[in-house]
């Protein structure tokens, strides 16, 4: 889930292919050193991305049919956005779940985590339900969300604001704050945007991991089934193709929730800060414009047919397959498991090992291709009617790309000869023989 990066546990190639534990900071080496290479063109991106994000989900909502009489400026959205926001806050305390450990700290330290995440959806669910039985399938809830969608956009961007200054300020407040390496550049607007601290809490309570996972995820479920609602308060009844968008990206979300400690690994986790850039794609840009093919198929329903649910599948099924399956082989490879005991590595310098067979031999980046797979089936759902819908793919290829290219630097410095070794062995970086 986040404005630039994926919500999935996508991982920089030194995570992906390392089997090496992530050092303590050495004896006399700064803790927190000045960021000298600042990521989106520095200050002018990072302003033209947190207008022009927003501007973007404001344009995507008008474009397909917006809910006539709707405002942008709706306190009721905003009262229902925050009742929302602070009631998964307290069912992360309420709602019982595992303590476990995440990735070693430059001060050679861990922070706990409890994880509770797929508790806490099955108790969203569990209400959302009962709800439905006690108002006759009314549903009162779905249709606030469906009919007050764009002050809730509003209301989202408006706290992903807020929360990116609340920890701005906060990263201030002790020395001894482990900060983010790429957002400690000393300049205010460019370490807002990106994230100056690198886990910013409030007690136990884990602000990114939160957001990563619980409001925008779980909103995201939540729409979806608002507009199946709507489309079945419009039409009388749930085209295959409305309730196929539905099963695949509620298969999407509760996966996350499951594998919640493996998302411990993951980049959003344990290299970038925590700033408005993830404030916003975590609690705007996921739940409002991946959501845009129910939005769409609520209004203009498409049947696909049995021969278009089963090609639909199949795509779903084969790009699902590539990425569970290349990142179970990363994760093998990263514990020792003697179940890859046979696949082939570099030996690097630095005594780190990449892969060169098995998934991560056909492509620096396999898994990226499974799931901008599997995003092609969520888009093919609306047919060929508007390329509005196919935002999310379009989207999601640029986001791969950015994050492979910045994967690459990363590891060309971090491997030097070793990396350019390794790029003539595995030649192709996300789509086998074409990229």
């Amino acid at each position: 889930m986040s404005v630039i990066e994926s919500s999935e546990p996508l991982l920089d190639q030194s995570e992906v292919f390392s089997a090496q534990k992530t050092p303590a900071v050495a004896e006399g080496r700064e803790l927190n050193p000045k960021t000298t290479n600042e990521d989106f063109s520095g200050v002018p991106g990072a302003l033209g991305i947190t207008i022009g994000l927003p501007t973007l989900i404001y344009v995507l909502y008008y474009a397909l049919d917006a809910v006539p009489g709707a405002k942008a400026i709706d306190l009721c959205a905003l009262e229902g956005y925050l009742l929302w926001f602070f009631g998964l806050v307290g069912l992360f305390y309420i709602v019982p779940g595992r303590v476990v450990d995440g990735t070693t700290l430059r001060d050679g330290t861990h922070l706990k985590y409890k994880v509770n995440g797929f508790n806490c959806f099955l108790v969203v669910l569990a209400v959302l339900i009962a709800r439905g039985f006690i108002t006759h399938g009314e549903l009162p809830e779905l249709v606030f969300v469906a009919d007050h969608l764009l002050g809730l956009i509003t209301a989202s961007i408006g706290l992903a604001f807020v929360l990116a200054f609340f920890v701005y300020f906060k990263s201030f407040g002790n020395p001894k704050t482990i900060l983010a390496y790429g957002g400690n550049t000393g300049k205010p607007i460019f370490d807002w945007f990106i994230g100056r601290e690198l886990n910013p809490r409030i007690g136990t309570f884990d602000i990114k991991l939160f957001c990563e996972l619980r409001p925008g995820m779980f909103l995201w479920a939540i729409i979806n089934a608002a507009e199946a609602h709507l489309q079945y308060r419009k039409f009388g009844y749930i085209s295959d193709s409305m309730l196929l968008s539905n099963i695949f990206q509620f298969i999407y979300i509760i996966d996350s929730s499951i594998l919640e400690a493996k998302n411990l690994t993951m980049i959003d986790v344990t290299t970038d800060g925590f700033g408005f850039m993830l404030a916003f794609g975590d609690l705007a840009l996921v739940p409002f414009t991946y959501t845009l093919q129910t939005r769409f198929l609520a209004t203009h329903p498409v049947n696909l047919g049995w021969l278009g649910i089963a090609g639909v599948v199949a795509l779903k099924a084969i790009g699902y397959y590539i990425f569970r399956s290349s990142n179970s082989q990363k994760n093998a490879f990263r514990s020792g498991d003697p179940s890859v005991a046979h696949l082939k590595y570099i030996e690097t310098k630095s005594g780190s090992k990449l892969l060169i067979s098995g998934w991560w031999g056909i492509s620096r980046h396999i898994n990226y291709f499974g799931d901008w797979l599997m995003s092609i089936a969520w888009c093919a759902m609306t047919g060929f009617n508007t390329p509005i819908t196919y935002y999310y793919s379009l989207y999601f290829a640029i986001l791969l790309i950015h994050r492979e290219s910045r994967d690459e630097a990363k590891c060309s410095e971090k491997y030097g000869d070793d990396w350019k070794e390794y790029k003539r062995i595995v030649r192709w970086k996300i789509i086998p023989y074409l990229y």
